[in-house]
């Protein structure tokens, strides 16, 4: 496993969203924020339960592309609404549309610096 910054592997990730057409993507620094259990999260939407299995497959491949391996965890595939992909320093949430507003990560960590990717 060859030692990848958490903001080279967040660059990797939203590549893997791009891939599968995810929507509205958002990088959020969590860095300066006190305690956060990653250094960044890396928020998308789709379209469909399908869209969210095929985002979080092609995010997944990206990163083994680069040698960086499985996720240390992955959670939500069964109830498809929100996927959640673990790389420890940086961890994926793959949202149905309506889902994201509902769990409002965005809010919830309002200090983040928020970059919109797509």
């Amino acid at each position: 496993m060859n030692n990848m910054t958490a903001e080279e592997l967040s660059k990797v990730i939203i590549k893997g969203m791009e891939e599968k057409k995810a929507s509205d993507i958002v990088l959020m620094d969590l860095r300066d924020v006190k305690n956060t259990v990653t250094d960044f999260f890396v928020i998308c939407s789709g379209n469909s339960d399908t869209q969210l299995d095929a985002i979080a497959d092609s995010i997944e491949e990206e990163v083994i592309k680069i040698g960086q391996g499985n996720p240390w965890k992955s959670e939500g595939k069964s109830s498809r609404q929100w996927i959640l992909v673990d790389y420890v320093n940086v961890v994926a949430h793959i949202f149905l549309k309506d889902k994201r507003a509902f769990y409002g990560l965005e809010e919830l960590w309002g200090d983040a610096k928020v970059t919109q990717v797509g």
